[in-house]
């Protein structure tokens, strides 16, 4: 691969270093942290390992945005998402060895399963 490349690749995620700044708008993360607004849609590519973390602890682990449904019009879908959530848990805590809390989050993708077919029937019926 070439070099220029490479350096222009790690470049763009990897604007940890103080004083770094938007090459778009010019922002640096520190004026993100005081006014927790960034300048343009750029900024999200230059600070991401630097906002990482925190997008992590605000959105309950979560760094990827799923979008939102009107719970009137998606309630099954939202249930199918929780279970895809849970099914994603159930894979990690079995992968570390963690089975009471695997059996736990298993029941749960069981319940809410049991609840989506007993809706989805009556939709059916209705």
């Amino acid at each position: 691969m070439d070099s220029s490349f490479q350096s222009a690749g790690t470049q763009m995620f990897n604007h940890s270093e103080p004083g770094s700044a938007c090459k778009k708008c010019g922002m640096t993360f520190q004026q993100f942290r005081k006014t927790g607004r960034f300048g343009c849609a750029e900024c999200y590519k230059t600070f991401h390992s630097n906002i990482t973390p925190i997008l992590r602890k605000v959105h309950s682990g979560n760094t990827v945005h799923a979008g939102k449904i009107p719970k009137r019009i998606g309630g099954n879908i939202h249930v199918r998402r929780q279970i895809d959530v849970l099914k994603k848990e159930l894979e990690t805590l079995i992968h570390q060895e963690e089975f009471e809390k695997a059996a736990q989050v298993r029941d749960q993708i069981r319940s809410l399963e049991h609840a989506l077919k007993s809706t989805d029937s009556e939709g059916e019926q209705g």
